[in-house]
């Protein structure tokens, strides 16, 4: 991988597990790279989602600055001819599975191609941890990270980094190669940073610090306090997540998700993302007759799904470029 001209101001430190499905579970669920959009919410399915998952997230910015038009017809319809592989006029579930897959590879490529131009500042082909450190922290000291209540934040982000640097970094040379450094960024993709998963979960939910979630726990992540302060009626798909603790995500009946049991709930096994988005397009769009393919008319008339815009009135001075 080359660097790119120009490498996004992307700090580590912020980058988080991707996240899926639901209200019910809150974004927990690690997603293969699909969106950083919930998959849905209390009010029903997240749209950006879906657009992230079929343009690509940074595709998927430039549809929201085109006027409804120019997404339909400039963009979208010429799109789909690259999705349909076979080119029967058709775009299949199998096509759709494999646009997506592509879209969301290509899109993990350069985020990582533009985070190491940045972090490897030596240009020595590795990436070190003060490498990592300066550029995600700044010029801090170790006594200051460590003494300073100013930098209390960013002595516990350093703490988790350093957990994820040392699982990624397979040969413990204390450096990361371009792989290593993709899995760091991304643990998400990796199966051996499932363990870091975990642990970052435990580290977000766990109040009590027991390294297992109690179902208050786990509620309270859902719903929060303050939430439930708020007054009002506790919403249908709480019930259903309480009830769902003791019979899906507590296997093992002891009133606690253990390690293993929340890595089976954020990181499913045989969970392939990227068909079910596809599924999900399909039922979505495919009109009468229901054919489980879909034309470029019906990707078209359901932009709003594919690549809806959320502007109306841009600017001329907005530069767009087609790379589709």
């Amino acid at each position: 991988m080359n660097c790119l001209p120009l490498c996004f101001l992307l700090g580590l430190s912020a980058c988080s597990v991707l996240a899926l499905p639901s209200k019910s579970n809150q974004g927990r669920v690690y997603d293969s790279e699909l969106s950083k959009e919930a998959h849905a919410g209390g009010q029903g399915h997240n749209a950006e989602y879906d657009h992230d998952a079929f343009l690509g997230a940074d595709r998927a910015k430039e549809f929201e600055q085109l006027s409804p038009d120019e997404s339909r017809e400039r963009r979208l319809r010429k799109l789909v001819p690259k999705v349909d592989t076979d080119k029967d006029g058709f775009v299949t579930e199998s096509e759709l599975k494999d646009w997506i897959k592509f879209t969301q590879n290509r899109y993990l490529e350069k985020t990582v191609v533009e985070k190491w131009c940045r972090y490897d500042t030596d240009k020595d082909g590795a990436v070190s941890w003060s490498e990592h450190r300066q550029t995600a922290f700044g010029p801090i000291s170790d006594e200051e990270l460590e003494t300073d209540e100013k930098y209390k934040v960013y002595k516990e982000q350093a703490r988790k980094d350093k957990r994820r640097w040392k699982a990624a970094d397979t040969n413990g040379d204390g450096r990361l190669t371009k792989d290593e450094f993709s899995a760091f960024t991304h643990p998400e993709e990796y199966s051996h940073m499932k363990a870091i998963a975990v642990e970052e979960t435990l580290d977000d939910i766990d109040k009590n610090n027991d390294r297992k979630l109690s179902i208050d726990e786990y509620l309270n992540d859902l719903y929060t306090p303050e939430e439930r302060a708020a007054g009002g009626e506790e919403p249908q798909w709480l019930k259903d997540e309480r009830e769902s603790f003791g019979k899906h995500r507590d296997r093992n009946g002891d009133g606690f998700m253990d390690k293993e049991e929340v890595q089976r709930w954020i990181v499913p096994d045989h969970y392939d993302h990227a068909e079910a988005e596809a599924k999900h397009l399909i039922h979505e769009a495919d009109t009468e007759p229901k054919d489980e393919k879909l034309t470029a008319d019906e990707i078209v008339n359901k932009y709003d799904l594919f690549a809806g815009s959320q502007v109306t009135d841009y600017g001329e001075a907005m530069k767009r470029h087609d790379e589709f």
